[in-house]
């Protein structure tokens, strides 16, 4: 037997038992990026055989934590890709002002950057008292960074250039404080952002979103997948509710494709169909 198919082997028992041990499925992750990762793993641990972590992950909950952190995808940053956020401000903002009440699901939100973003934002268009975030992630180290809000002082700088060039009205500082080497987020971003784990691949429905952002994750994902997420989403948006993927994301070609209408070509904004009702 060829080593690659040896390889093969030892990832879907790999896959299987942290699946049937945790309940993570990776199986369907795009299988490019998982190899990388876990030959990564692999380098750290200092094995030369993926088969040999196996009982560690299974035995060692400690040790499985450390693995979901580096097998997750956690980049992010403040106002990434600004001319989304500037589209969001322009042409989904003056939407959601309609509504009583407004409920956005920040779906993979990593660190937490980008869900800050979307809060200052809200905040400077008066409806973020009237909002509520729902930001997951599969990786709960991530998300307790996210639910702390302390980011390192050495990027303000490209994240003041990225609030501006979204369209931020006032000035970044107002929205942090500095201690030592880091800037923690204000607590009053806070207040309306609800942090939790969730898994894509098998945990449920987030019933009535307005809006769902889940950017650059579906590029992880293979077809399988992607097709799973995208009905989860559709069945957890109202009607007219918006879902956003990453610059390099679709919705086409997937199973539910005919259930969106493009709001936005080049940001890769999808505006769920109204149902219609069979008399």
């Amino acid at each position: 037997m060829r080593k690659q198919e040896i390889e093969k082997i030892e990832v879907d028992i790999l896959l299987d038992a942290i699946c049937r041990r945790y309940g993570y499925d990776f199986q369907n992750y795009a299988k490019a990026s998982l190899k990388r990762r876990l030959s990564l793993l692999m380098e750290t641990a200092k094995v030369n055989h993926l088969s040999e972590i196996i009982p560690r992950i299974l035995h060692d909950e400690d040790y499985f934590n450390s693995f979901i952190m580096e097998i997750s995808v956690t980049v992010t940053e403040m106002f990434r890709d600004p001319s989304f956020f500037h589209v969001f401000i322009q042409h989904i903002i003056p939407i959601l002002r309609t509504y009583p009440f407004i409920k956005i699901w920040h779906a993979g939100c990593a660190t937490g950057e980008e869900v800050y973003s979307m809060a200052i934002l809200l905040k400077e268009a008066g409806i973020l008292d009237k909002t509520t975030i729902y930001a997951t992630d599969i990786n709960s180290h991530s998300i307790k960074c996210a639910r702390e809000g302390i980011y390192k002082l050495e990027n303000i700088d490209k994240y003041t250039a990225n609030y501006k060039k979204a369209g931020g009205k006032f000035s970044f500082s107002d929205y942090y404080y500095t201690k030592y080497q880091y800037v923690k987020m204000h607590d009053n971003l806070k207040k309306k952002i609800i942090f939790a784990t969730h898994n894509l691949v098998c945990d449920g429905v987030f019933n009535e979103m307005h809006v769902i952002i889940c950017r650059n994750v579906f590029i992880y994902f293979d077809k399988t997948l992607q097709n799973k997420a995208a009905l989860l989403f559709r069945d957890s948006l109202v009607n007219r509710g918006f879902l956003c993927l990453g610059t390099k994301e679709t919705i086409e070609f997937l199973e539910s494709e005919n259930d969106f209408d493009c709001f936005s070509k080049k940001e890769k904004i999808f505006r769920k169909k109204t149902k219609t009702v069979a008399k």
